[in-house]
């Protein structure tokens, strides 16, 4: 698990770490992953957790999960529960117990007060819009708040009082005083702290003043060794800032920070705004609807550890901003199910067919290979009977072209069994199809289907209605219409109405006999997997994850 070698070989980042060992920068390797546990972990976080992991794995240093948690608002512990796992999930465990940056606000608090001293950081009573409105743009130099030059002391005061909950929250906030007219807008005297009368789920009700993400961060680093700060693309202009405070506080490790491109795939969406505004509109049921990359949603749609593990391995780490393809990606769970997943036959969309030349009492025993190409997952017995079910998209009462299913008049034939030919079409008052009344051909059990025959349309797949569970499949399209979304703004206009199907089918009723089976390939409509956690005696689900039509 730990020795792939294209991952190191390719990777930029190694090659700055060898690069520092060997002049002696450092002597031991530490790496973390800090997510903020303010929602579902996604699939590109696990890009991050491989190299962070793996550096430290291959270096023989430390991997530290710190859960950077500066805002009680948007946090919450069922967030951290599911961080840790998916983390035990993916195959990663971390050195020493679980960080947060909450441990630190003690030391963080007193960083604050050194900047105070400095006359480089000031209490400012301009609220959240005022800050932003004097910040300027890209185009357009920002301009000092009236509250900048206030004196050392006064300040002091005022952040002593704000730890106190003397003043209402948003009322006022501690700036970094650098540069309103700098060009990297973050460098505009960025807030360092602000009131929030939260409780925390860490620290209870012991402060009312929270630290921002970008003070605490590297601070937090820094006081855990941390030797390489990776993250993506997007942090680029917040590493001037992580610098700068790390050059201006007395603090003496100071980690370096370096960024990769983000993944992103196609016709998804990780961002954890849009994906709260997915689930407020009820466009998915949850942070583990199949149809989001998070990790738990990747999981619940059939998704192995591995599979994803690889996917991250080959896409590798790089600078260059590109999208993956959906297709790469669905590769190695598909590569990895064609060798483990075992065969068998379920109908999705059932439509009876009666053998009116069949004994109502007879049944044939058939056994059938549970792999095609690995003898070793054995056999399986299945049962031909008078009635079966087939799916109804392999019927037509009229001929199509290039349509090779069951047709009215002609011959098919049914997968590791006989021929049967339609003869009789059985509808409802309005118009629907009940039932097809066939006959069979008894001496062609095990015969072989020439293409080139035109007495035999093809082969179909069925299942006997002596033996079946019901059951609902639920199939997954894409959950957005585009590939890229470059407005996210508009969102909700590109998404897919038709993105999850549900079908009311059936399964071979032995089929869940083995309770540590769950991958499935079910012939000619896909890979599927048993979703356990959310099925039970009444209502048993099969995801798609991947389809074969």
């Amino acid at each position: 698990m730990y020795n792939n070698n294209n991952f190191y070989k390719k990777n930029f980042i190694f090659k700055i770490i060898q690069n520092d060992l060997k002049n002696k920068k450092y002597n031991f390797i530490c790496t973390r992953f800090p997510p903020e546990p303010n929602g579902y972990l996604h699939i590109g976080h696990i890009k991050s957790i491989c190299l962070n992991f793996f550096i430290a794995k291959f270096y023989k240093g430390n991997f530290f999960l710190r859960i950077d948690d500066t805002n009680p608002t948007t946090e919450n512990i069922k967030y951290i529960n599911s961080i840790k796992k998916d983390l035990i999930w993916l195959g990663f465990q971390w050195d020493e117990k679980v960080k947060y940056s909450s441990n630190y606000f003690d030391i963080i608090y007193e960083y604050a007060i050194e900047l105070i001293n400095k006359n480089l950081a000031y209490v400012d009573e301009l609220n959240t819009q005022e800050i932003k409105s004097y910040r300027g743009t890209l185009l357009l130099p920002g301009k000092n708040s009236p509250y900048r030059d206030r004196s050392i002391k006064e300040n002091l005061k005022l952040f002593h009082n704000m730890r106190l909950g003397k003043f209402p929250e948003g009322s006022m906030s501690l700036r970094a005083k650098i540069d309103m007219k700098s060009k990297i807008i973050i460098m505009r005297d960025p807030v360092l702290y602000r009131i929030k009368f939260q409780k925390h789920h860490q620290t209870g009700g012991k402060w009312c003043i929270y630290p921002t993400y970008d003070f605490c961060h590297c601070i937090s680093d820094a006081i855990e060794g941390i030797t390489h700060s990776l993250c993506t693309l997007e942090f680029q202009d917040n590493k001037i800032l992580y610098n700068w405070i790390l050059n201006n506080i007395s603090i003496k490790n100071h980690p370096k920070q370096y960024e990769f491109s983000k993944l992103q795939i196609e016709y998804g969406i990780t961002s954890k705004r849009i994906i709260r505004l997915l689930i407020k509109k009820k466009i998915v049921k949850g942070w583990d609807d199949p149809r989001l990359l998070t990790i738990s949603g990747l999981r619940r749609k059939g998704y192995t550890a591995s599979s994803l593990r690889n996917f991250c391995y080959h896409i590798g780490v790089t600078k260059q901003n590109n999208i993956i393809q959906l297709s790469y990606l669905e590769s190695f769970i598909k590569k990895e199910l064609n060798k483990i997943a075992p065969r068998t036959m379920a109908i999705l969309r059932p439509l009876k067919i009666i053998i009116d030349n069949f004994p109502i009492t007879k049944k044939i025993k058939l056994k059938i290979p549970n792999h095609p190409s690995n003898k070793n997952m054995g056999y399986k017995i299945i049962y031909f009977t008078k009635e079966i079910y087939i799916d109804v998209l392999d019927f037509s009462e009229k001929e199509k072209k290039n349509y090779t299913r069951l047709i009215l008049g002609k011959k098919i034939k049914l997968r590791y069994s006989f021929v049967i030919k339609a003869n009789k079409v059985i509808k409802d008052n309005n118009g629907n199809i009940i039932c097809i009344h066939c006959i069979y051909y008894q001496k062609t059990l095990g015969l072989k289907i020439n293409k080139k025959d035109p007495k035999i349309k093809g082969i179909i797949h069925w299942i006997s209605c002596s033996s079946t569970q019901p059951v609902l499949f639920y199939l997954y399209n894409n959950l957005f219409r585009k590939k890229k979304i470059n407005n996210i703004n508009n969102i909700l206009s590109y998404v897919n109405k038709k993105s999850l199907l549900i079908y009311n089918g059936f399964i071979e009723k032995k089929l869940l006999q083995d309770q540590k089976q769950q991958h499935f390939q079910f012939e000619r409509e896909g890979y599927f997997y048993f979703d356990k956690k959310n099925s039970n005696k009444k209502k048993i689900i099969f995801n798609q994850i991947l389809s074969m039509r």
